[in-house]
């Protein structure tokens, strides 16, 4: 797979900071000169600065500008979920590469997994993350279970890899999530995903179990996405609510 532009800019800004063109305390140029510099659009050079965000190596703030923070990238890839907008971000970052498709009815097993009544139907599409650099382990596995009445998604799911999609659904057939629920546990590495994911069998994943919910709460889509250990980190941030309802 060829390298898209934003994974080249971040390359190349890692690049300079860990050389130390760009040293620790240092401000990056702004967008519009990043934009200039790669001959970039500013969606592009946002995603890339996000993805150092994300491995701890600059923070930004409005008005201040993106600030270097550290001279090395942390290892795996945080996520900030706060929002669907974050979610959509992580679709930008890391593409989806659609590995198999089928009609599947739960078992015991797979409703107690997904949250779902046993017998429930469902259309599967199965994909690997990849975080755009050539030769990285993938992210993740993820399995996503939507309406069957959707099957004819597949098509477009293949050629829309960096698009939520809850987007595409949205897009195509105006079903909105209007919220989502998620489940983070601590599980043993599948062994028929050990391959693909380029982990030991049985070693420590991370398994993110998110139910999609349409504005009169009935879900239609679910998706169950297996991380090895030290690939992926969910990170939040929680904040006390005062009585007059201020933080």
């Amino acid at each position: 797979m060829s390298e898209t532009l934003w994974a080249q800019v971040a390359r190349d800004l890692t690049a300079g900071i860990t050389t130390g063109r760009f040293p620790i305390g240092s401000l990056l140029p702004t967008e519009l000169e990043l934009c200039e510099h790669y001959g970039a659009s500013r969606h592009t050079v946002r995603t890339a600065i996000r993805q150092l965000q994300d491995q701890g190596l600059v923070s930004r703030k409005k008005k201040a500008g993106t600030r270097v923070e550290a001279a090395a990238p942390t290892s795996g890839y945080r996520q900030s979920l706060a929002s669907l907008e974050d979610l959509i971000q992580f679709g930008v970052a890391h593409i989806r590469t659609v590995q198999e498709t089928a009609e599947v009815t739960a078992d015991a097993s797979l409703a107690a997994e997904l949250g779902c009544e046993e017998g429930t139907r469902w259309f599967r599409i199965s994909s690997l993350r990849l975080d755009g650099r050539p030769g990285g382990a993938p992210i993740g596995w993820t399995d996503v279970y939507i309406d069957p009445t959707y099957a004819d998604l597949g098509d477009v799911v293949r050629a829309s890899p960096d698009v939520l999609i809850t987007t595409l659904i949205e897009q195509r057939y105006g079903r909105r999530s209007a919220e989502i629920r998620q489940d983070v546990d601590a599980i043993a590495l599948p062994a028929v995903r050990a391959a693909a994911l380029q982990a030991k069998p049985e070693a420590p994943a991370l398994r993110i179990v998110r139910q999609y919910l349409d504005e009169k709460g009935k879900v239609f889509e679910i998706s169950s996405t297996i991380h090895p250990a030290g690939r992926f980190t969910v990170s939040q941030r929680l904040r006390r609510m005062y009585e007059n309802g201020h933080a």
